[in-house]
């Protein structure tokens, strides 16, 4: 495995071009948190897509020899179905025609050498949270924009952040034609309600501590 040294972190040569969203800069941000919080406790993911988000997480945890949970139902988001803007036809199953971005995920995972740093959880985010019961170090907020569903992840999941542990959310635009207003209306959701403050801002990144 080759690695680059970029900031004084090594990242594995190769993850700046996987699929996604997440800049350099913010999987940076989510590798140091995600380092931190691992002393605390466990770490979860939803939303990983092709696994960019992941591998960052995951070498964070891998300091600890901790390991990082992801959900994702690996069908995609509103916005990833065919016909929508962030639609990938590379991602689209030649068996059942459907968005499944799981074997691109896995592949990366293991290209880039934390397979075993990673526990995949292929399912809804709400079926997951019905029957979850340990608490979280850190929780990173990166699944549906819709709001019904960037609502329904917080709501179902902010209850298991220990006290000191990490809310992450990605995406969060101060103007609507920058991006999507549901991650932002989450995190609003999450600064009204007097348990986070603002503990890192990083482009589209916040990072809230629980207080």
């Amino acid at each position: 495995m080759r690695y680059i040294n970029k900031n004084m972190a090594k990242f594995p040569k190769g993850l700046s071009t996987i699929k996604g969203f997440l800049s350099s800069e913010e999987g940076e941000s989510l590798y140091k948190i995600s380092k931190l919080a691992s002393n605390l406790g466990s770490i979860l993911e939803i939303g990983s897509y092709c696994g960019k988000s992941t591998i960052y997480l995951a070498l964070g945890c891998r300091k600890n020899g901790k390991v990082v949970f992801t959900i994702d139902h690996h069908r995609g988001s509103e916005e990833h179905q065919i016909g929508e803007f962030f639609h990938d036809p590379d991602l689209v199953s030649t068996q059942t025609g459907e968005v499944d971005s799981f074997l691109e995920f896995r592949k990366n995972i293991f290209d880039m050498g934390v397979e075993n740093n990673i526990v995949p959880i292929v399912a809804r985010s709400s079926i997951v949270a019905s029957a979850w019961q340990t608490p979280l170090a850190m929780i990173f907020i990166d699944g549906g924009h819709s709001l019904e569903t960037a609502l329904d992840d917080y709501r179902n999941w902010s209850q298991f952040l220990m006290k000191d542990g990490f809310l992450a959310i990605h995406d969060v635009f101060e103007a609507p034609e920058a991006g999507g207003q549901a991650p932002r209306a989450i995190y609003d959701l999450a600064i009204a309600s007097g348990l986070f403050s603002l503990f890192l801002e990083v482009a589209s990144l916040r990072i809230l501590k629980r207080l």
